[in-house]
């Protein structure tokens, strides 16, 4: 299965913040467009703001910009923005941003359109610069995502734009399923992915075009987008992926980069290596810490160098798969309705059913991450048992500096310090010992969240969201015996799960240096 060249025809002007139907395929639910304005003809260009799809392929919010230049004869103007005052804002998440931003610039380039990356010297610098590139655009698109910070920049955006009369787009590129595909929460996985096999299959038959930047009109927008940064002046991504260079930035600079490299190019060949090498032992070798099978793609996905459409049509490929495989069986089980093999299915459930469970829930519950939002049922168990006695507690230093008893879980939170990741078995073994050693469990989820978006490169994000909340009952049932501190949430001990996966390695590799 390939990228569909014909995915968006000639757009047309719809009704402000009501998500609609895209032209082509079949139920589709992808566009909303964020201001009333129509479409400006005379413009000079379309603008396509690149804010959480940062990559020039598989892109359903570039095709769709580049639909309206086609449609206009205009050419194309990328705008990509860093900014300085993001939350958890670091060394970290800037190096992958930067050589993300590299990586575009490079494709725009070899496709003769104007890339323009800008990078905050200190928080609030470029408040003004989207509305001023703006002004001369035919039509503004940008990605849709539910995420951090994105609906309250998109609102802003939004009130900015509408004042001055430009269209405003927003695109959703965010999972097989479109997020406005939807109209209801599932609580559980079970019943999301019931939906997902009655539903999804309609929605493969389009997927984002493979190279949506060829054969767009090239035109010298350089001296207009050098005329609008004379205002705002930023250092230059190359420049501050010079040793040293991060440290002018007022950003955190003790949570440091990692060996893992960002961009688009980096995120296709973390996928081929996937495919090449740990694909066919995933679903038996995926939870043993000491052979990890994992497919390390959560960071590209989570800052959008890799679209989970990419990584379907490369697995089905990989496959031999056809729709056609499909099973007619819609109950709901976790194997054998796509038609792959074990392991194929196994990484499917994880990049489809869980990962779009998160992003269900946050496009429709702004405080999707609150402690209230939780099921009723594991609310009031952990309620009944919020005084139990703790044999263990431990500050958010404590937990942040691995100095626990327990030598499994200091060695996850080691991992997610130095690589930005933890094993995806341990993860949720290190939350369910944070909800054992805090005092109550909002608690445990505040510190939860703080480690994670701290030091996580897929942090800030509806995934990880979904699988600490997890951790404290979400998209699970009640399990008995009823414990101390948990109630009927599920529980996981350390020395179950050193019976259950093979740990020693990863003990030695994460131990006390």
């Amino acid at each position: 299965m390939r990228g569909t060249a014909g995915l968006l025809p000639a757009p047309a002007h719809r009704e402000a913040s009501r998500i609609v139907s895209l032209p082509a395929g079949p139920g589709e639910s992808r566009l909303r467009c964020l201001t009333s304005a129509p479409v400006r003809p005379n413009g000079g260009y379309v603008l396509y703001w690149m804010i959480a799809c940062r990559r020039t392929r598989w892109n359903f919010a570039l095709d769709r910009a580049a639909a309206w230049c086609r449609e206009l004869g205009k050419p194309l103007l990328v705008f990509e923005p860093l900014r300085a005052g993001y939350p958890w804002a670091c060394d970290r998440f800037h190096r992958f941003l930067l050589q993300s931003m590299l990586d575009n610039r490079r494709r725009c380039a070899d496709a003769a359109v104007v890339h323009l990356p800008y990078v905050e010297p200190v928080p609030g610098a470029g408040k003004g610069l989207l509305a001023a590139m703006s002004r001369e655009a035919c039509a503004v698109v940008t990605d849709d995502h539910p995420g951090f910070f994105y609906p309250r920049m998109l609102g802003t955006a939004a009130e900015q734009l509408g004042s001055q009369e430009v269209l405003l787009e927003a695109v959703d590129g965010n999972g097989l399923l479109p997020m406005g595909a939807v109209e209801k929460i599932f609580a559980r996985a079970f019943d999301f992915r019931r939906h997902l096999q009655k539903n999804l299959l309609p929605h493969l038959m389009t997927l984002p075009t493979a190279a949506p930047l060829d054969g767009l009109k090239a035109c010298g927008l350089a001296t207009v987008a050098e005329t609008i940064l004379q205002r705002w002046q930023g250092p230059a991504p190359e420049d501050l992926l010079e040793p040293g260079r991060l440290a002018g930035l007022p950003i955190d600079h003790a949570v440091g980069a990692v060996d893992l490299p960002g961009g688009e190019r980096a995120a296709t060949a973390a996928l081929e290596e996937f495919l090449k090498e740990r694909l066919e032992a995933y679903a038996e070798r995926r939870n043993h810490p000491d052979a990890d099978a994992s497919s390390n793609l959560s960071p590209y996905l989570h800052f959008g160098n890799l679209s989970p459409h990419q990584v379907f049509a490369r697995v089905a490929e990989h496959q031999g798969w056809t729709p056609d495989q499909v099973t007619p069986s819609t109950r709901g089980k976790r194997e054998g309705w796509w038609g792959m093999g074990e392991a194929a299915e196994a990484f499917l459930d994880q990049l489809v059913t869980w990962r779009e469970l998160g992003f269900n829930r946050a496009a429709r519950e702004p405080e999707w991450a609150e402690y209230r939002t939780l099921p009723p049922w594991a609310r009031a168990t952990l309620e009944k048992h919020r005084g139990d006695p703790r044999q263990h507690l431990y500050t958010l230093e404590e937990f942040e500096q691995a100095i626990t008893h327990d030598p499994l879980w200091n060695a996850a939170q080691r991992q997610l310090v130095t690589e930005g990741r933890i094993h995806n078995y341990l993860r949720m073994l290190w939350g369910k010992k944070i909800l054992e050693w805090t005092p109550t469990p909002r608690d445990a989820l505040r510190i939860m969240l703080h480690l994670n978006d701290k030091y996580a490169l897929d942090g800030r994000d509806p995934n990880s969201v979904s699988g600490i909340t997890w951790c404290l009952g979400r998209a699970d049932r009640a399990w008995g015996p009823e414990r101390p501190i948990f109630g009927t949430v599920r529980y996981m001990s350390s020395a179950s799960t050193a019976r259950k996966v093979r740990v020693k390695e990863y003990l030695t590799r994460y131990g006390p240096g």
